[in-house]
């Protein structure tokens, strides 16, 4: 079933599948005078595959520049988009109309350091910074500082260090300071494993990094003075890990006022909420878990192919990656992309197939453990289920949400999507739903998180407030009008991808595979005139640019 750009409805949907836990709900008169649509613009091929040669994105409006992180280069790509008409892509999935314009070589301009990738880009007027971690990635990286001039040619100013591995960058909204998630992964034998970290750095004269406050999550350890605040369901599992190790700070979001900050501890399952003035943590929110009793899932991918259905004793575990935040009615929410994430290393691994793990009497689906084609091959946690703590488990908990949900301030959540990319993606795809990113097989994800929502962005198309959340294996791009948090409603699935090519023998034929990060252009800042979606494809190497009209 194809379906065209806008609003798909209830009654379409049900044509193809059964809407249990699904969290659709259109609003038929948004859907006729207001729903925006994505169209194909503009797109970059860097013909580097498979090598993160496209990943976060940012925005610069003076030389109408587009900066990439080519963590393949350990570089930062300068693309001009300045010609962009609006008009749609005649061969969107080879097509290249946007020129790389420079790029910033990290490593080259502070050759006295030994760094590694360059993990995040962020743009505030036309001070660019960029989080680059150590070649060592549990020693201490930087984030490095450069002028744009308005030729969009890059110019360093200063680098500043930071944590192990600052995997994410931002600035506030008033320009004063910029923000790093230091992550703190570590090492693979899981014997060096630094504590992770946020560093608040100040912007001096809007031109360089300057004073750096470190916000640490050590107050939270059992000898610390905050340890009973920190809510028992935030997984703190690692092998001899303290608190302030286990936590692994991932990304950031500011609020709009930019007095706090959002920042996801993937793995833990939490959110930290900074107070930017005190740099310091105000709280710890643990996300909790979703019940796929009641939102149903396709959790095998050796089924013969979709077979979305519930499953009772089965939880997912958020784990968001991106986050992102606004603000309506006077209120502040933040949203996530329900990734998920396992630990997974050679010193210490939390992954199995439930086929492979011994399940209580009582568990409501025990008779399914076994079974490939039903909970056999579902990819679980071994660090919780056993209440009791003998040897078999009572729940059976699996990584990610398959959806994106939306929390007000206090981490209470107000919106989720339930089964809905699943949904729409078997509705849109046929068995070529929860397909992966390097290779065409339809299904292949079904047991690991299925269609791992990544990519986050949130944007306005005149009165309306939009989240776009990029697919990271499936490929293409949800759109939801989040206007009113707690009404959100699909509107648009979109993706320039080849279902019928190999992609791990024919890469350059597939399109664009794997959204890694996203930015929003407003349309007072755009050559065409209206809002761009910006999104960097990891697995193609390509940048994408929709207009939304």
């Amino acid at each position: 079933m194809q379906f065209k750009s806008g609003l798909i409805s209830a009654a379409v949907l049900g044509a193809s599948i059964a809407l249990t836990g699904c969290a659709v709900k259109p609003d038929a008169s948004v859907q006729k005078n207001n729903a925006a649509t994505m169209t194909l613009v503009g797109r970059h091929a860097s013909n580097i595959y498979f090598d993160g040669a496209a990943e976060i994105v940012s925005w610069h409006p003076r030389s109408q520049s587009v900066l990439v992180v080519n963590s393949g280069k350990n570089a930062v790509d300068i693309l001009d988009i300045s010609h962009l008409e609006g008009k749609p892509l005649l061969n969107p999935r080879a097509a290249s109309n946007i020129p790389l314009k420079s790029r910033i070589n990290v490593s080259e301009d502070i050759p006295e350091l030994t760094l590694g990738a360059a993990n995040s880009v962020a743009v505030k007027g036309d001070l660019l910074a960029v989080a680059v971690e150590n070649k060592n990635k549990q020693q201490p990286g930087i984030v490095a500082f450069y002028q744009l001039q308005a030729d969009g040619e890059a110019q360093f100013s200063n680098y500043v260090t930071v944590g192990a591995l600052p995997d994410m960058v931002t600035f506030t909204p008033d320009g004063r300071y910029v923000m790093a998630a230091n992550e703190g992964e570590p090492s693979d034998d899981y014997l060096n494993d630094p504590e992770g970290s946020i560093s608040l750095i100040a912007v001096v004269d809007q031109k360089r990094g300057g004073n750096i406050r470190t916000i640490r999550f050590d107050d939270f350890n059992k000898s610390g003075r905050r340890h009973n605040e920190l809510p028992k369901a935030v997984r703190v599992f690692g092998p001899g890990a303290s608190v302030a190790q286990d936590l692994e700070p991932e990304y950031i979001a500011v609020a709009p006022s930019g007095n706090k900050a959002f920042v996801s501890l993937q793995e833990n399952n939490a959110v930290a909420v900074i107070d930017i003035e005190t740099a310091s943590v105000d709280k710890i929110v643990a996300l909790g878990f979703k019940d796929f009793g009641t939102s149903a899932i396709d959790a095998s991918n050796k089924d013969g192919g979709v077979n979305i259905k519930p499953w009772s004793g089965v939880y997912g575990m958020y784990q968001p990656d991106t986050l992102a935040a606004y603000e309506t009615e006077g209120k502040t929410y933040f949203v996530t992309a329900n990734e998920g994430d396992a630990r997974d290393y050679k010193g210490f691994s939390e992954e199995k197939r439930a086929g492979k793990i011994k399940v209580a009497k009582s568990h409501p689906n025990k008779s399914s453990v076994k079974d490939k084609k039903e909970l056999g091959r579902l990819k679980v946690t071994t660090a919780m289920g056993d209440e009791n703590n003998d040897g078999r488990y009572e729940k059976l908990f699996s990584f990610g949400g398959r959806s994106f949900s939306i929390w007000d301030e206090n981490g209470k959540q107000v919106f989720d999507s339930g089964s809905d990319f699943e949904r729409i993606t078997a509705a849109r795809l046929g068995t070529n739903f929860n397909n992966n990113d390097d290779a065409s097989k339809g299904d292949s994800r079904s047991d690991d998180k299925g269609p791992e929502p990544e990519a986050l962005a949130i944007g306005q198309v005149r009165d309306r407030t939009y989240a776009f959340v990029g697919l990271e294996r499936t490929g293409g791009i949800m759109m939801y009008d989040i206007t009113v948090p707690e009404q959100a409603f699909f509107v648009d699935y979109v993706h320039n991808r080849s279902f019928d090519v190999d992609v791990s023998k024919h890469p350059e034929m597939g399109g664009d595979l794997s959204p890694e990060g996203m930015t929003v252009i407003v349309a007072n800042d755009s050559p065409t005139g209206k809002p761009l979606l910006v999104v960097g494809n990891e697995v193609s190497g390509s940048t994408a640019i929709y207009q939304l009209d």
